[in-house]
């Protein structure tokens, strides 16, 4: 059955950046070719119309069905944007710690995006697709625009053969957006998560561990090599070809 949409306020972004002026195989990657950012299907219609004036080709949703149909496309959908929905995970739950941790663990985190980028593998590698041939800037996001944001991000950055170094960095500029991350996505998670019968209250005390956010990202990194030899194996595998790199090499760096 599908997710009824509810009446939710607009508002801009609190975690989006241009990944132009990260460094990459052969130079820096150039600016208007890959936007991350939080929930781009609630925000006003005069973001959307910055985010199109600006050059907006495509949206890569990552996030679950459920998360989809509680909200639409929002402002965009009225907009010649091409979007694309790829769910990285089945259940918004997944991220949530086991059992009745009150705390989580960067090193768990690091080790859900692993999992995640061996059980998406075609999704990761359908995105980069899309990335590759977009005909102006593609933007991802999920709902915080943090973890499956950045999983995407990395292997992105990873495919433009950035360094792990690049790429934590990258990925640890959200830590200072939390809280307005957090209040941001507080009404739809909130209402998705009720009707799937969590506990909010009891969510509400889950907290994330102070420790540095980039832990998570190198965990990541770890595993996957620890597994695989090479991070982008998984999605090697899963169809993603050395002509789609190069093309994404090509516009990084045109």
């Amino acid at each position: 059955m599908t997710t009824p949409t509810i009446d939710i306020e607009l508002s801009a972004p609190v975690n989006p950046r241009d990944l132009g002026g990260i460094p990459i195989r052969g130079g820096i990657l150039r600016e208007g070719m890959a936007l991350r950012a939080d929930d781009l299907c609630v925000i006003t219609g005069e973001d959307a119309q910055a985010l199109v004036d600006g050059g907006l080709a495509a949206v890569i949703d990552l996030r679950t069905n459920d998360e989809a149909a509680l909200t639409g496309r929002g402002p965009l959908a009225g907009y010649r944007v091409a979007y694309h929905h790829l769910p990285l995970v089945e259940s918004i739950s997944a991220g949530m710690p086991d059992g009745d941790a009150p705390v989580i663990e960067h090193v768990a985190m690091g080790e859900m995006y692993a999992r995640m980028v061996e059980s998406a593998a075609l999704q990761l590698a359908s995105a980069l697709g899309i990335i590759a041939l977009a005909p102006g800037a593609t933007a991802f996001h999920c709902a915080a625009g943090r973890d499956r944001t950045g999983v995407l991000a990395a292997v992105l950055l990873l495919a433009l053969g950035a360094t792990d170094d690049d790429i934590v960095i990258d990925y640890a500029r959200t830590s200072p957006n939390m809280p307005a991350i957090l209040e941001r996505t507080k009404p739809t998670i909130g209402a998705l998560m009720a009707r799937l019968g969590f506990d909010l209250d009891a969510m509400a005390a889950v907290t994330i561990s102070e420790e540095p956010m980039d832990i998570a990202m190198h965990t990541m990194l770890a595993r996957l090599r620890e597994r695989h030899g090479d991070v982008l194996a998984p999605l090697r595998a899963a169809g993603l070809g050395e002509g789609t790199i190069a093309r994404l090499r090509e516009r990084a760096l045109a």
